[in-house]
């Protein structure tokens, strides 16, 4: 596993770049997530004795690369989790999609739904059972080498909402072979958390965080 990459540090929060292959947190023991490497490193450099604090306000798929953000103080926590449930956030995504699909920008609506028998999540275009409503909005699409190279605003947050909406429409991510692709990707799949917008817990200004394209992902693009 890479270095821990710090992308922003205050006494309020934490931001990281994910690199693939690791869960942001809830692993058996002994197992390291995105949790357990920023309290080591909060511990080590400040030299904190006992438990470290870390709150967690949103995830990353295990398979998804960049910025996850986590709050450092009880304060802080409820303040970042209501701005990702009030969805005030802006979360910038750029995917590598291939397929026989159409490709081209606009919002994608769609129902979400877990598939419990298949363990994976579906998307419909109208609402079935306990579906959620799911929305994102391709803002550019860019010919790549193999495919095409999108950026992504995400609107609702579901659980691989991004991989599924793109998959059922015959767009599935490179190397996300949970939702149809065959194409092989060196680590993880083609989806990277690039950009997070959010208003800082205690000063109240607006806050962007970055993380850049994985250099994994050079000869794709």
């Amino acid at each position: 596993m890479p270095p821990l990459e710090v992308l922003y540090e205050d006494n309020h929060l934490i931001a990281i770049a994910k690199p693939a292959d690791l869960p942001t947190m809830g692993v058996s023991d002994g197992e390291e997530s995105a949790v357990t490497q920023v309290k080591a490193y909060l511990k080590e450099k400040y030299d904190k004795p006992g438990n470290v604090f870390l709150g967690v306000v949103s995830r990353l798929d295990r398979m998804v690369t960049g910025v996850l953000i986590f709050a450092r103080t009880s304060k802080a926590a409820k303040r970042l989790s209501e701005q990702f449930r009030a969805r005030s956030t802006e979360k910038t995504y750029r995917a590598i999609v291939s397929g026989t699909g159409v490709v081209e920008t606009g919002t994608l609506r769609d129902w979400i739904r877990k598939d419990e028998k298949n363990h994976r999540m579906v998307a419909s275009r109208n609402q079935v059972g306990d579906g959620q409503k799911a929305e994102l909005e391709i803002d550019s699409v860019e010919e790549a080498q193999r495919g095409y190279l999108l950026k992504i605003k995400l609107i609702t947050g579901r659980k691989h909402q991004i991989r599924v909406q793109l998959a059922s429409r015959r767009l599935p991510i490179l190397g996300d072979r949970k939702y149809g692709s065959s194409d092989p990707f060196p680590e993880g799949i083609a989806l990277h958390a690039a950009q997070l917008v959010l208003q800082h817990p205690v000063t109240r200004q607006n806050l962007t965080i970055s993380s850049p394209i994985p250099s994994s992902w050079r000869k794709f693009l």
